[in-house]
């Protein structure tokens, strides 16, 4: 199908502008042009051939949404399948039933993602176009969706193959997106309500690295794989560690970048407020072990009504800003009661402070800062993560939370979990199991422990799933099952059967100076067969002394604080725990109770722990500014010297070719001159000289390779009656001395000339070169009088042309 110019509008000439490369036009085109139309105004119109229905080009939005957010950022890609390909392009969004030709008609703002491939068109800023002209399948830019109130946008592409252009109005490189409803806010951010439940609870975090050479094998970085030390916090909704769509704060920046928690954590203790608890848990070297050669890290924490909320992160590491984590994990259930576990998969994201696409990057600073955003595999050809057809990425660690106990009254209305269930029983019994036959079952669970914690009568329950009901008019039974138990005294079996949790950490002391108590608990993991409750103690209390000296003159201490990490990564190292001064002695003097502690540790072995390097360094220079030369990168050893020797390369050297040193001509000295082309009267001489080297990569060229200058030997006589006496007298002496030989040689006066030779070879194939003949003395007349009687020499020029 043929368009005339004149049919397109100024959107559709927008996306027609790559065709740059292709196509011709003309500057009075341009003046026509920007005269006659307003935004954009100054985008030509090319005259190219459009084409309809076909399916090897896609204009695609990451996760195919049907809706945008307002103010959201969507990754948009165009491309092309296999074997196509295209030149040019062009990327613009309208809203819906707009031509274009106004400011106002355009929604929403685009974002370059690689500057080698996109640009934003310099006739019409709203629009993305290729950067240069060449051959590629594919592009990617963000596009940021318009502000609410917009309606819907379409975006639109035009390929550009050789002369022709692709564009389709409803086909695979239009996509319509309408503005999300409000009402489905939540289906993307997650509210977060005010919890209900009472009492607190208290949590185990267990962290699983599930990134490994097998499962994550592009460009795996062998030897420093790690995650940093797990930082995080329960805390209220007031506050946020992190989230996506925000911005990374500097204690978040030092774990993505860094991989050191203690900016974190002082963020996190400035708000006491509104965090309960502190998570933290030792880093994971390496990234992945088998569970019975190492425990996965792990810590406890607690939350409460008003701080429910838990947040952790962790740096994947080595890594330009990459993360995993929970942000705002809600632990409250909508039925007043605790959540019981959480497993949760997790993917890296990115901080949006480092620009690097690889494992081992160097240090690229974002500037600005771009908002935090989880990685995806469509992000940059050289990541790890990548995958051309845009597929999911594998998770690279899993998060288990346990609710390991409870303290407080609990005023969940419904039971959360079995041993509650089994609390409430009502005393119905039921002897017989009267299961329809049309009723499909799972089989029975194992019986939850004896409602009954002493040696009286309880209930304890069993549960299966109904998996098909066959007759639809027959009701089929409850899936839960009860039976009647005696409490744990009651029974035969020791206590001992149970298998317990290890203990918590302690309670606060009850006093705040003096002697008091503190107490600790634990929990049942594996209740016995029968059925009876463990008679183990699952708590114990012991005294605690706070300020041993009560007296006036005696200052209020806090408890001691947990002990920090230690100060060496193997070996043996030291740690310190700190306490605070609550208040200064009522007399006014000085506090002498001490606030900190140390104590000594032992980490690993040192030998176990690799050589821990910093990132290469960028490429220097090339060591020359033309031709061949070399360049070279750094990194340095982090760990420590007396870990022991590091044998890796901490320098690199390789070759590097900038475009070649410009060369110029050379050429040899002049030769003699040659002698003058005329025997008598005015002449001329040349000389010549070689060119020894042409001129290369925009070299000098050539001077020139022959001169010509005038000569006059002597003047010709002019007397007749001499000349002709000359002549006579040669004549008559060929024919007196020589009447049989060869008349075909050149006469001159007193002697006879052999012919002249054929001309030489061409001294060169190009560039000027010099061919000489010569005339060799045959005869000479002893009557001669003249003296000009001897062999002849002419030198011309040949190939004058430049090579």
């Amino acid at each position: 199908m043929r368009l005339s110019s004149a049919s397109w509008s100024p959107a559709l000439l927008a996306l027609a502008l790559p065709l740059a490369v292709a196509l011709a036009f003309s500057d009075e085109t341009l003046d026509k042009v920007a005269k006659s139309e307003g935004y954009c105004s100054r985008i030509l119109r090319a005259q190219g051939t459009r084409r309809e229905g076909y399916t090897e080009f896609s204009l695609r939005v990451e996760g195919d949404p049907d809706s945008y957010k307002p103010g959201s950022s969507y990754r948009v890609t165009l491309s092309a399948a296999p074997p196509s390909y295209f030149r040019g392009f062009t990327l613009i969004a309208l809203k819906e039933n707009r031509e274009g030709d106004k400011e106002e008609d355009h929604a929403g703002t685009f974002q370059i993602i690689d500057e080698e491939e996109t640009q934003f068109m310099s006739n019409c800023p709203v629009a993305v176009t290729e950067s240069t002209p060449r051959r590629r399948t594919r592009i990617q830019v963000f596009w940021v969706a318009p502000p609410a109130g917009t309606g819907c946008v379409i975006l639109k592409a035009s390929i550009v193959q050789k002369r022709i252009i692709y564009f389709q109005d409803e086909g695979s490189l239009t996509k319509k997106l309408c503005e999300q409803d409000s009402t489905l806010d939540g289906v993307t951010d997650r509210p977060i309500l005010d919890c209900c439940a009472c009492g607190t609870a208290k949590y185990r975090l267990t962290f699983y690295g599930n990134w490994s050479e097998k499962t994550h094998p592009k460009d795996y970085p062998r030897r420093a794989n790690h995650w940093s030390a797990i930082i995080g916090g329960s805390h209220s909704k007031n506050y946020v560690l992190w989230e996506y769509g925000g911005y990374a704060s500097e204690g978040v920046k030092q774990v993505a970048e860094l991989g050191s928690p203690v900016k974190m954590e002082e963020e996190i203790r400035q708000q006491s407020d509104e965090v309960l608890t502190v998570i933290k848990a030792k880093a994971q070297w390496p990234a992945w072990q088998p569970l019975n050669v190492r425990a996965a890290p792990s810590a406890e924490f607690s939350v409460d009504r008003t701080r429910h909320l838990m947040s952790f992160l962790t740096m994947m590491g080595p890594s330009p800003d990459w993360n995993v984590g929970l942000s705002a994990e809600d632990l409250c259930t909508k039925e007043c009661g605790w959540v019981q576990k959480v497993v949760q998969d997790l993917i890296p994201w990115d901080a949006g402070t480092d620009s690097g696409v690889t494992y081992e990057s160097p240090n690229k600073p974002t500037i600005p800062q771009e908002k935090i955003r989880p990685l995806t595999s469509l992000d940059h050809p050289q990541s790890p993560f990548y995958d051309p057809e845009g597929g999911s990425i594998t998770q690279v660690a899993r998060v288990v939370i346990e609710r390991i106990a409870r303290k407080g009254e609990q005023c969940n209305i419904v039971p959360d979990n079995v041993d509650d269930i089994v609390a409430d029983l009502a005393p119905e019994e039921k002897d017989e199991d009267d299961t329809p036959e049309t009723c499909i079952y799972s089989n029975w669970s194992p019986w939850s422990a004896c409602s009954s914690s002493t040696c009286e009568k309880g209930k304890r329950m069993r549960q299966r799933m109904l998996k098909a009901q066959l007759d639809l008019s027959v009701p089929c039974p409850d899936t839960q099952d009860f039976e009647p138990c005696m409490g744990p005294g009651c029974s035969d079996e020791e206590g001992s059967t149970c298998t317990m949790s290890e203990w918590l950490i302690w309670s606060p002391c009850s006093v705040t100076c003096g002697t008091g108590v503190r107490s600790r608990e634990r929990y049942v993991k594996q209740f016995p067969e029968d059925g009876s409750v463990c008679t183990l103690p699952t708590q114990e209390t012991e005294k605690c002394t706070v300020n041993e000296d009560c007296s006036p003159s005696s200052c209020l201490v806090t408890e001691w604080g947990e002990w920090d990490e230690c100060s060496a990564t193997c070996g043996m190292g030291t740690r310190k725990r700190h306490r605070m001064i609550k208040m200064n002695p009522a007399d006014g003097s000085m506090c002498k109770a001490e606030t900190s502690q140390t104590e000594k540790c032992m980490m690993p072995e040192c030998h176990t722990i690799p050589c821990l390097l910093s990132p290469w360094t960028e490429w220097s220079d090339c060591s020359v500014t033309c031709g061949k030369g070399m360049r070279r990168r750094h990194r340095t050893l982090k760990s420590l010297a007396e870990l022991g020797d590091c044998n890796e390369e901490l320098e690199q050297v390789e070759k590097c070719m900038l475009p070649e040193c410009p060369i110029d001509c050379e050429v040899s000295e002049w030769s003699q001159w040659s002698e003058c082309n005329k025997s008598c009267g005015k002449g001329h001489m040349i000389r010549t000289r070689m060119i020894l080297m042409e001129p290369q990569f925009g070299g000098a060229p050539c001077p020139e390779t022959v001169q010509r200058k005038k000569c006059r030997v002597r003047k010709c006589l002019r007397n007749p009656s001499i000349q002709k006496l000359r002549w006579r007298e040669a004549r008559e002496s060929r024919r007196s001395e020589q009447p049989r030989e060869e008349s075909d040689g050149e006469q001159f006066p007193g002697c006879k000339m052999r012919p002249w030779t054929s001309w030489s070879e061409c001294t060169k194939q190009c560039g000027g070169g010099i061919q000489e003949r010569y005339m060799t003395v045959k005869k000479r007349f002893k009557s001669s009088q003249f003296t000009s009687c001897k062999d002849k020499k002419e030198i011309r020029a040949c190939n004058v042309h430049p090579c």
